[in-house]
C-alpha cells in the first residue's frame, strides 16, 4: 500500500502538471502512454515486439493517435485509416500463407483502435480551442470521483457483488456510490463555471464518466481474466501497467467526444 500511495502521488502530480501545461508536453505524455499501452496489449496476447503484427499494430496505433492538423496536415478520415490498417494486417495473413492468422490480425486491429483513438480523444479534448483545460479537468475529475466513490462506498456498504465472474471485489453499492460522486463533481464544475457548461449537460457528462468508466474497468478485468494475468504491466509499482490505470479513460473520452457533450 505504501508503494502504491507513493507511486500514485508522484505519477499523479506529474500527470496533472503536464495536463495543465498542455501543448506538446501533454502530447508527448500521451504519445508515451499510447506506445507503452499498445506494447502491453501485444504482450498480453503473446506477440513478440518485432513480430510483423506487432509492428503494424503499433504503427496503426500511432497513426490513429497523432493529431495530424497540429503538423499542418489534413486529418485523414478515421474510417480510412482503420480500413488501411485492416488491409495491411489481412495482407500479412496472405503473405505468410496463414502462418499469421486472421485471429492475430483481428487482435492487433482491435488493440490499435482501442489504444490509439482512446489517447487521441484525450488530446483532442485538451487541445480544443474552447476551454480545453476546463473540459479535461472536468472529465478526469468525474472519472476519478467515480473510482473513489466506488472504492470507499464499496468498502463501507458493499454487500451485493456487481459482477463476480469478472471482478470479484466490485459491488453494486460501490458502483452506485461511484455514480453519485461523479455526478456531484460534475455539478460542482457546472455551478462554478455556469458560463461554460449547464448543470444538465454536466449531469450527462458525470453519468457517462461513471457508467462508461466502470465498464472500461470491467472490460480490462475481463480481458485479463481471459489471459490469466493480474496486471497488464509493471511500469507503475503498486498500480500495474498503463492499461490498468487508463482503462476508464480509453472508454470515457471517446464517448464524450462522440456525443458532443463537451464544449470543444
Amino acid at each position: 500500500m505504501k508503494q502504491r500511495i507513493i507511486t500514485g502521488l508522484i505519477g499523479g502530480a506529474a500527470f496533472i502538471a503536464l495536463t495543465i501545461v498542455g501543448g506538446w508536453f501533454y502530447f508527448a505524455l500521451l504519445l508515451l502512454l499510447a506506445i507503452i499501452g499498445f506494447m502491453e496489449y501485444r504482450r498480453m496476447n503473446g506477440v513478440n515486439a518485432i513480430h510483423p503484427l506487432s509492428l503494424i499494430g503499433l504503427a496503426g496505433t500511432l497513426v490513429l493517435f497523432i493529431p495530424w492538423d497540429e503538423f499542418g496536415l489534413d486529418n485523414p478520415a478515421a474510417i480510412h485509416m482503420i480500413w488501411l490498417l485492416l488491409f495491411l494486417l489481412l495482407t500479412i495473413t496472405v503473405l505468410t500463407k496463414n502462418v499469421i492468422t486472421i485471429d492475430g490480425a483481428a487482435l492487433m486491429l482491435l488493440g490499435a483502435i482501442y489504444v490509439g483513438y482512446g489517447f487521441h480523444a484525450m488530446f483532442e479534448v485538451r487541445n480544443a480551442d474552447n476551454h480545453g483545460l476546463f473540459t479535461t479537468c472536468m472529465a478526469f475529475g468525474a472519472i476519478w470521483a467515480s473510482d473513489i466513490g466506488a472504492y470507499f462506498t464499496g468498502r463501507a456498504f458493499g454487500k451485493r457483488k456487481l459482477w463476480p465472474s469478472i471482478s470479484p471485489n466490485k459491488t453494486i453499492e460501490g458502483s452506485i456510490g461511484g455514480v453519485v460522486l461523479s455526478l456531484a463533481i460534475a455539478v460542482i464544475f457546472a455551478l462554478a463555471y455556469p458560463d461554460i457548461i449547464t448543470v444538465g449537460r454536466a449531469l450527462l457528462i458525470g453519468l457517462i464518466a461513471a457508467v462508461a468508466g466502470q465498464l472500461g474497468d470491467l472490460i480490462q478485468s475481463a480481458y485479463k481474466r481471459v489471459r490469466g494475468i493480474k496486471d497488464t504491466g509493471s511500469i507503475l509499482p503498486g498500480h500495474g501497467g498503463v492499461l490498468d490505470r487508463c482503462d476508464s479513460w480509453l472508454v470515457v473520452f471517446p464517448l464524450l467526444v462522440m456525443t458532443g457533450l463537451l464544449p470543444l
